[in-house]
């Protein structure tokens, strides 16, 4: 029997980085937080801050929007692209309250306005920290039934005879900012820097059929027919397409809630833009 992996568990040891260019700040944050049982780090700049989340993963970020040279809004930009699953806190002065609202319109978690109450910065840190442990749980859940998918698709493809040897499938595939490596399934998005990530049989074939058919509809019944090679009742379908759709956004989008590469036509299916 296969074992099943065990589930993420909130850490009490969670990976912290606290970025202001205020050396008071930070290191009242640094103590603060090292005597709640984070391990915490501190950045002055947003370029330190970039080479210290390049050399080890992190689990949140308290963040200072205006900073000299590289503000907060890029170094958020770039972390991203980095670590897709950070979370991150926004700190901002009353004067920028409107950009902190816009950071977290793009994916920051919470914002808290300077001067802040400790306790208050405290709570978000540990609310966003439990969100973000069932939000890995939900994902890690997906994945297993994503596996699961995948084992049938195998044990209940239809036996046939052995067919002409078929000319092999080009093993690299390019549209827009995606390229596939069928081979080791991982598919690449451009962006400074690249992001890669790995990919299931059944999310390379899916992903696959809508990149040799950029900008065209296809229909549940296409897609896995096209993907796997046989044929599904109508609910069976559906359910295994928007599954394997929900799983490729999740790796391959920007902000998944909002695809703008895996597209949905109500009521006709699925198209890959390639802009």
């Amino acid at each position: 029997m296969t074992e099943v992996p065990a589930l993420p568990q909130p850490d009490p040891r969670a990976r912290l980085l606290v970025v202001d260019d205020e050396a008071n700040l930070r290191a009242g944050l640094r103590n603060l937080l090292s005597l709640m049982g984070y391990h915490v780090e501190e950045a002055a700049s947003g370029h330190r801050a970039l080479k210290l989340l390049e050399s080890a993963p992190y689990d949140l970020m308290v963040l200072d929007i205006r900073m000299p040279g590289m503000d907060g809004t890029e170094v958020m930009h770039r972390a991203r692209q980095m670590h897709p699953d950070l979370s991150i806190i926004v700190l901002t002065a009353h004067a920028s309250l409107e950009s902190a609202i816009a950071a977290v319109k793009s994916g920051a978690a919470d914002y808290m306005l300077k001067p802040f109450n400790v306790e208050d910065l405290a709570a978000a840190i540990s609310q966003t920290l439990q969100k973000r442990a069932e939000q890995l749980r939900r994902q890690q859940l997906l994945n297993l039934i994503g596996h699961a998918l995948d084992t049938l698709d195998q044990a209940e493809r239809p036996a046939a005879p052995p067919p002409s040897p078929p000319t092999p499938p080009e093993r690299f595939l390019h549209t827009g900012p995606l390229t596939l490596d069928r081979q080791k399934r991982l598919a690449v998005m451009q962006g400074d820097p690249p992001r890669t990530v790995e990919l299931t049989e059944g999310e390379t074939a899916i992903l696959a059929v809508l990149m040799e058919h950029p900008n065209q509809v296809l229909s549940c019944s296409q897609l896995v027919h096209a993907a796997m090679g046989y044929d599904l009742d109508e609910q069976e379908t559906q359910n295994q397409v928007r599954l394997y759709v929900f799983r490729l956004r999740r790796k391959i989008e920007t902000d998944p809630g909002k695809p703008h590469l895996i597209r949905t036509v109500r009521g006709r299916g699925y198209f890959l833009t390639p802009a």
